[in-house]
């Protein structure tokens, strides 16, 4: 008997040859789809979540933003508005911060109390509710207030709302915001009065509630101060929440910034931070190719 059967142009040989090929790109075929189902985050020690804003563009849609977010392997979508948190949590995410009034409006500046009140008050049961840990809140612009009055007044103004939050078990954030850059409206916010680390920190001591904590954003505080992890040590009992970027440009975490991330998250590891990273980056090219970057940066 031969290879090859008579009334046929197909030997055992070239069948064989053929299964065995099948085979080989089959499993190839799962390796890849396994690949692609496989977080890009896998170590896990850091928390990440993903800062809506930045991203809205290029995801406008929030359900596919949301499964972006899982497939970085990110915990959390944040700043987003409260309509959206059910759509989070059908993808098992959740909100590691909320908004509230924005920087521009702040309870350094008493006119504009009422308005601050109401909105933290509104946010703070919404959090309560739905079972988010942590609200974003700001100084305000300065306005021609000197630094004591505008601490002053925050320091005032938040030992009025904070019981709120300790009853609702909701940690308010004050951030930290850089006034040197202002080649963009997201870059920078000259005028902002919170524009220094111990003049928050300041305030959050002298309200001295569990509850009120800092919002470290490592890129507002390169420019600002510098001594990134110093400051990390040195504050470690106020950082509630932290917020990434690269330096100068609040672009994406790659080669051209200067800010070293994986030291960064080392020393959140070593003073043990179980909250959040939250990525906000504005993206300078492919959003889903810096987010991978700066995901696996991270996850150290």
């Amino acid at each position: 008997m031969t290879d090859r059967d008579p009334g046929t142009s197909v030997d055992r040989r070239q069948v064989l040859q053929s299964a065995v090929g099948i085979g080989a790109a089959t499993i190839m075929h799962s390796q890849l789809k396994a690949a692609e189902r496989e977080p890009v985050a896998h170590n896990g020690r850091i928390k990440q979540s993903l800062v809506h804003w930045c991203y809205s563009k290029a995801w406008p849609d929030v359900d596919e933003f949301c499964r972006k977010a899982v497939q970085l392997g990110c915990q959390s979508v944040e700043l987003i508005d409260p309509s959206h948190w059910p759509t989070l949590k059908k993808h098992g995410l959740t909100c590691a911060i909320a908004g509230s009034h924005g920087f521009r409006l702040g309870p350094n500046n008493r006119d504009e109390w009422d308005r601050c009140r109401n909105i933290l008050t509104e946010r703070l049961q919404q959090c309560a509710d739905f079972g988010v840990e942590r609200l974003i809140t700001f100084t305000g612009m300065a306005k021609g207030l000197t630094k004591q009055e505008g601490a002053d007044n925050c320091v005032e103004f938040f030992r009025q709302i904070v019981g709120e939050a300790e009853q609702k078990g909701v940690t308010l954030c004050l951030e930290m915001l850089n006034t040197r850059d202002d080649s963009h409206p997201m870059k920078g916010h000259p005028g902002y009065q919170g524009d220094d680390t111990e003049y928050c920190i300041d305030i959050i001591n002298r309200v001295g509630s569990p509850r009120f904590k800092l919002l470290f954003d490592i890129y507002h505080v390169q420019i600002m101060n510098g001594d990134v992890i110093r400051r990390i040590h040195e504050h470690r009992e106020n950082i509630a929440h932290v917020h990434t970027a690269g330096n100068p440009g609040r672009g994406e975490l790659n080669e051209r910034q200067e800010i070293n991330y994986p030291a960064v998250m080392q020393a959140l590891l070593d003073i043990q931070y179980d909250g959040y990273v939250g990525q906000e980056f504005i993206p300078t090219g492919d959003a889903f190719a810096g987010l991978e970057q700066a995901v696996r940066t991270c996850d150290v």
